[in-house]
């Protein structure tokens, strides 16, 4: 039987906290909702502490739960691996340009997270990454705001006032201190993979480079 899960760190419940405020400040306007999961198709970038947090949340599901999650990373990761060859030697994504990244998001954007379930509902939510809890709020540069996603078909006519946008600088600078608090305690040597990986079943709790030649997907890997 699967045990309780430490909860995530602090850093994810100040992001849930500033996320509810934000909406709050936006009168509603903000679509997020259970059962829309416009954001929760096709892969994208997460950080190690992302990572570290996913697995926490994994370890805390039934055996059957875990595995069919697992299972679904597996055959997304391979079907990246088959089309990106570049991965089957090492998950992180620290040397790949962005230019190559669009490409991957880009060919697999119908692809499903693997904890998507087949209600809407996320499989880990409670330990879901730190882009998961940020996502729908419009943003902002050069002075224009910006729709988070394909379903915000409109700006709000309020904007978040800046110490919103402060609080969120903030929280950006205490997720790269805490990413690289996590670097020096592994030897990690990059900070990024794409979200199915966070998924596959590992040894540890760290992400970490693959070793072998990516033969057995979602097999053994080796900190860094």
């Amino acid at each position: 039987m699967a045990g309780t899960p430490p909860d995530p760190s602090p850093l994810y419940q100040e992001t849930d906290h500033w996320f509810q405020r934000a909406t709050a400040a936006l009168l509603g306007e903000v679509p997020c909702k259970l059962g829309c999961t416009s954001c929760c198709n096709g892969p994208f970038p997460i950080t190690l502490l992302d990572v570290q947090t996913l697995q926490q949340g994994l370890a805390g599901l039934s055996p059957d739960h875990r595995q069919r999650i697992e299972q679904r990373a597996i055959e997304q990761t391979a079907a990246m691996e088959a089309s990106f060859p570049q991965l089957a030697n090492t998950d992180l994504l620290d040397n790949w340009s962005d230019q190559d990244i669009d490409r991957l998001v880009t060919e697999f954007h119908q692809h499903p997270c693997p904890a998507l379930e087949t209600d809407g509902r996320c499989g880990v939510y409670h330990h879901r990454p730190l882009v998961c809890r940020s996502m729908g709020i419009p943003t902002e540069a050069h002075g224009l705001a910006h729709g988070a996603c394909e379903v915000q078909t409109f700006i709000p006519i309020l904007r978040l006032p800046s110490s919103f946008r402060e609080e969120e600088e903030r929280l950006s600078q205490e997720e790269a201190a805490s990413l690289d608090a996590l670097r020096q305690n592994t030897g990690s040597t990059g900070e990024e993979v794409f979200l199915p990986y966070g998924f596959l079943p590992r040894e540890t709790g760290e992400t970490s480079e693959r070793s072998g030649t990516g033969e057995a997907n979602g097999g053994s890997r080796s900190e860094v």
